[in-house]
């Protein structure tokens, strides 16, 4: 992990990505060698209209595939493509600022604070009904096992790499922000980004209390009450309640038919493992 040797071996594909995102007016800015083979993190610069900060995550997304198939190489944002090694996953940094430009999360601010935990509280209380948005496809689900980096509770904290809900460090006075860790590395930024902003905006509306930060590792044992499998996830997103006043129910039933759709058409299909084990 931030190999510096493995980010040499890759630079023509690097290299290639950073000149296509000049090109495109993406703000791409720091590449970091990850934990596991051939796995690279890109980070985006700050947007402060939302629905071009999702523009730029999903023609990102696109250039890097073509670029690294140019190469000779294949790029997979499938969040869990081989066992046993490190999944890959879509995180959104997110502050909030006034019709002053200042930032409502500031810590300097005496209500700061307050307002940063009605925003987690929200993310909190909308994160089962989003779980089919963070994870659309039975592959995501994989990233969620214990002590792997990957939320499985719904616990925020500072500069916690188990948690859900990240205070990332040096981020004080107008950098304070959160980060939200629970997407897959293929899910769809539109419908991410607005899931987020719902669940912000939910908190801060009902004033919520997201409970203490967790200090220690929040990813030791899973949160039962999670749906962590596609099935639960989909049927929590039926039962949604607040995500509907956001989103629209009518296109949380599109949504939801088209991927139960997808999810059976993949179970029509026998694999390998299947023969092994029952022929």
């Amino acid at each position: 992990v931030l190999s510096l040797a493995k980010l040499d071996e890759y630079q023509p594909v690097i290299s290639a990505l950073q000149a296509a995102c000049a090109e495109q007016n993406i703000p791409a800015s720091t590449v970091m060698s990850e934990y596991g083979p051939g796995q690279f993190e890109v980070n985006l610069e700050h947007r402060s209209d939302p629905l071009r900060a999702a523009d730029d995550a999903a023609l990102l997304r696109r250039l890097v595939q073509a670029t690294a198939r140019q190469i000779g190489y294949d790029a997979t944002f499938m969040s869990k493509p081989f066992p046993g090694l490190s999944g890959s996953g879509l995180h959104l940094h997110l502050s909030l600022v006034d019709d002053k430009g200042s930032n409502v999360f500031d810590p300097a601010r005496t209500d700061g604070e307050t307002l940063l935990g009605h925003a987690v509280s929200g993310l909190q209380a909308t994160m089962h009904e989003a779980m089919a948005f963070f994870a659309p496809n039975l592959n995501v689900y994989r990233r969620f096992r214990p002590d792997e980096f990957t939320p499985v509770t719904r616990d925020w904290g500072e500069n916690n790499r188990s948690v859900a809900f990240r205070l990332p460090p040096f981020s004080d006075g107008n950098a304070r922000r959160l980060e939200h860790r629970v997407s897959g590395a293929e899910a769809n930024p539109y419908l991410v980004t607005a899931a987020v902003l719902a669940g912000v905006h939910y908190g801060l509306t009902t004033k919520g209390d997201p409970g203490a930060k967790h200090e220690g590792n929040a990813g030791a044992e899973v949160d039962e009450s999670l749906p962590l499998t596609l099935w639960d996830a989909l049927a929590a997103l039926r039962s949604a309640d607040i995500l509907p006043k956001y989103i629209g129910a009518d296109y949380l039933e599109m949504y939801g038919a088209v991927k139960s759709a997808e999810f059976n058409d993949f179970m029509e299909e026998i694999s390998a493992r299947e023969y092994r084990w029952y022929l």
